[in-house]
């Protein structure tokens, strides 16, 4: 098949290219830049941004499939910002399918869309959509979410997946986040030790393509959500540690009270908007629920129905990404 992979240039969206071409498909990537580890890979690009409804056509003409994981992320910013890019965007990503008759559509979402600040506790797909949401990411990925699925039909079968917290080897966001904090020492836990599931990046990639493989107009997976995790809910606490481990760094162990990290964010959030600051405040409301809350899910429907088992475990992707930071610390020391 001829691929096309949005955001292909992004962590997650790098690693489903390289499986992709792994296996024989021909990739194009549409990305907002161009990136020299696609080239390598042999992997067409197509620079463009997703609000560009012409550009979006052209990108996915002569395609067989679309794999949409391009989104605005994070915790804060203008609603207009993350509609355009994340509602808009896969608008057009759908008008694309209906011009070119592409009639398999694999969505990336997010569990936060069904989070609305209690404890999510092994829940299935079954579990309805947020009443109110704290931030723009989460409100605009429900709503592309229930477009993609509303959009299945006898000539376009879609499929969303739902990938939590995705890391490993090459992660430029949740892990950098992270490591940031505790070198700074403004590190802390948020209330009690809470479980939560994470996903290695492989994973969460081969999971889209095994949604790929299924997927076809009047499929079972076509018009349903599947949560994608390791299946191994651990702490907040656990996982954290785990990866400052790999990194080199002692463990943290200090927590402030949620009332306190709910007042912290509240008046961050109103100082920036006051003043006008552009970039993300150190914590917000939206912030401080997912680390004060459970939020760990049932992937029966994933493994019933993709086929999908973890193939990298969390001890073995944890490995990979010691290994990877160990090798970016000896090339610093030579640079």
């Amino acid at each position: 098949m001829r691929v096309l992979v949005t955001g292909g240039g992004g962590f997650l969206g790098k690693a489903i290219c390289k499986q992709l071409v792994a296996r024989g498909h021909a990739v194009r990537a549409l990305n907002r830049n161009a990136y020299p580890e696609l080239d390598a890979l042999g992997v067409e690009q197509r620079v463009a941004d997703l609000r560009n409804l012409d550009l979006v056509v052209d990108a996915a003409r002569d395609c067989d499939a679309i794999v949409h994981t391009a989104a605005k992320a994070g915790a804060w910013g203008p609603l207009v910002e993350y509609y355009e890019a994340n509602v808009r965007g896969t608008d057009n990503v759908l008008a694309a399918c209906d011009i070119h008759r592409i009639d398999r559509l694999v969505y990336t979402s997010s569990p936060s869309v069904v989070h609305d600040g209690r404890d999510l506790d092994g829940v299935n797909e079954s579990a309805p959509y947020a009443s109110h949401y704290l931030a723009a990411y989460p409100q605009t990925k429900a709503l592309a979410e229930q477009r993609v699925l509303k959009a299945n039909s006898p000539t376009l079968a879609t499929v969303s997946l739902r990938p939590h917290l995705i890391w490993g080897p090459g992660d430029h966001h949740l892990l950098p986040r992270i490591l940031d904090r505790a070198n700074k020492g403004r590190l802390r836990f948020i209330g009690e030790p809470k479980k939560i599931d994470t996903v290695y990046v492989d994973n969460a990639a081969e999971a889209h393509l095994l949604a790929l493989d299924k997927l076809a107009p009047g499929s079972p997976i076509a018009g349903k959500a599947y949560f994608i995790t390791q299946g191994e809910p651990v702490t907040l606490d656990a996982m954290t540690n785990s990866l400052l481990k790999a990194a080199g760094l002692p463990p943290e162990s200090r927590r402030i009270s949620v009332d306190f990290a709910k007042f912290l964010g509240a008046n961050m959030e109103r100082l920036w908007k006051l003043f006008r600051i552009r970039s993300e405040p150190p914590l917000t409301r939206f912030i401080v629920e997912q680390l004060s809350t459970a939020h760990w899910f049932n992937i029966a429907a994933a493994r019933r129905d993709l086929g999908y088992a973890p193939r990298v475990s969390t001890s073995e992707g944890l490995a990979r990404v010691s290994e990877a930071l160990a090798r970016e610390r000896m090339q610093r020391r030579k640079g």
